[in-house]
C-alpha cells in the first residue's frame, strides 16, 4: 500500500516561564493509505501534540517545532509549506477530529452552516450546494432527521451527537488522512463503541488512513491495525495490535494492559494501578524515563537511555530488559493472563 505519510525525528518544545518544555522528543513513524495507527498512553506523554504538529496547528513562539523534525505527506514536505498550501493540506488532504466537541463547535452557528462552512472554503461549493451536501454529511454519520438537525445548535445535541458532527466536518472534504484525538472522551461505554464502529465503517467505506489517539487500550483493540505507545515524548513501544495485546515487551506497556478491566477477573480484585508519576519534560533525558516506577529497574536504567531492540520486522521496543545480559522477568499482566 501506498506510503502517505512520514514523520521523521520530530522534536516538539513549549516555551513556558519556568523553562522550556520537551514535550515530544525524536517521534518517527509511517503511515500506509487505509491503515490504523493509534497513539497510546497516558495524559501528558505527547499524543495530542504529535498530532497537532502533523497538522501544523502549534503556534509559534509559544510552541516550537525544531528544524531537525520532517513532516512528509505523499513526497510533499509539510513544514515548508506556505499558508495557501497549508490551507489545501488541512481538510482536503488531512483533518482533525477535536478531543472536546462542545468547545470545538462554535455555540453561536448551527452544525450546518459549520459543516457548510468547511464545504465552502475547501470544495468552492455554492450556499445551496454546501448545504445539501453538509446534510448528506449528516446522514452519513448516522445522525437520524438530517434535514431538521442541521439547523440545530451544538447545545441542543446530545454528547454522542456532537461527536457526530465532528466526525462529519472531518470527513466533509474526503481527506487520506484523518487524526481522531481522544473521540470518544466523556462517552458512556455504548456511545464509545457506537462512534468507534461508524469510525471503522467510515474507513472501510472511503478508504482513509486514521491517527487514533487515546489512553484507552480497550478503544483501539479491534480498531487499530498498529499500536505505538508513548512515554515523557518518546515512543517506547510499536508493533501491530496482536504483538502489543499479546507479546508486550515493555513494563509500561504491561501497566496499561493491566489497568484495563477483564471480564475473567475474580470478584472485587483489586485492579492494577501504576505508582508514581512521570518525569518532569523540563529535565535533560539522559537515562530510561520509566526508570524511576518501573518495578522491574535496574542500574543501567538510571544510568543510559535504552537503544530500541528490534523484536521481529514490526515490534520494536526501547527497554533494558531486552539486552541480552538482562534478567529473564515475567510482568504482573503475564501472570494475571496465567490465572
Amino acid at each position: 500500500m501506498e506510503k502517505i505519510l512520514d514523520v521523521n525525528n520530530l522534536q516538539v518544545s513549549f516555551h513556558t516561564y519556568a523553562g522550556e518544555v520537551k514535550a515530544v522528543r525524536g517521534v518517527s513513524f509511517e503511515l500506509s493509505e487505509g491503515e490504523t495507527l493509534a497513539f497510546v498512553g497516558e495524559s501528558g506523554c505527547g499524543k495530542t501534540v504529535t498530532a497537532k504538529a502533523i497538522m501544523r496547528l502549534l503556534q509559534p513562539p509559544f510552541a516550537e517545532i525544531k528544524e531537525e523534525s520532517q513532516i512528509t505527506y505523499r513526497d510533499k514536505d509539510v513544514m515548508k509549506m506556505s499558508k495557501k498550501e497549508l490551507q489545501e493540506y488541512r481538510g482536503n488532504e488531512v483533518s482533525m477530529i477535536f478531543q472536546d466537541p462542545m468547545t470545538s463547535l462554535n455555540p453561536t452557528m448551527t452544525i450546518g452552516k459549520q459543516i457548510m462552512e468547511s464545504l465552502i472554503l475547501h470544495r468552492n461549493l455554492n450556499k445551496e450546494e454546501a448545504r445539501k451536501e453538509a446534510i448528506n454529511m449528516l446522514k452519513l454519520v448516522k445522525i437520524p432527521d438530517a434535514e431538521k438537525r442541521a439547523d440545530s445548535y451544538p447545545h441542543q445535541l446530545s454528547g454522542g451527537m456532537r461527536q457526530r458532527v465532528m466526525i462529519a466536518i472531518a470527513l466533509s472534504c474526503n481527506p487520506s488522512l484523518l487524526i481522531a484525538d481522544e473521540p470518544t472522551t466523556a462517552l458512556d461505554v455504548t456511545i464509545q463503541a457506537q462512534i468507534m464502529d461508524l469510525l471503522s465503517e467510515l474507513k472501510t467505506k472511503m478508504n482513509t488512513a486514521i491517527i487514533l489517539v487515546t489512553h484507552d487500550l480497550g478503544v483501539v483493540a479491534n480498531f487499530a491495525d498498529r499500536i505505538q505507545v508513548m512515554y515523557a515524548g518518546q515512543v517506547i513501544e510499536r508493533g501491530t495490535a496482536r504483538e502489543i495485546f499479546y507479546d508486550a515487551k515493555h513494563p509500561y506497556t504491561w501497566a496499561l494492559l493491566s489497568s484495563v478491566p477483564r471480564l475473567d477477573t475474580e470478584n472485587k480484585q483489586e485492579l492494577y494501578a501504576l505508582q508514581g508519576t512521570p518525569p518532569d519534560l523540563i529535565l535533560k533525558m539522559h537515562r530510561c524515563p520509566f526508570a524511576a516506577r518501573c518495578e522491574y529497574c535496574m542500574d543501567i536504567c538510571k544510568e543510559a537511555m535504552p537503544e530500541e531492540t528490534t523484536v521481529s520486522g514490526t515490534h520494536k521496543v526501547s527497554c533494558w530488559l531486552q539486552h541480552p545480559d538482562a534478567p529473564q522477568v515475567k510482568s504482573y499482566y503475564d501472570k494475571k493472563k496465567e490465572v
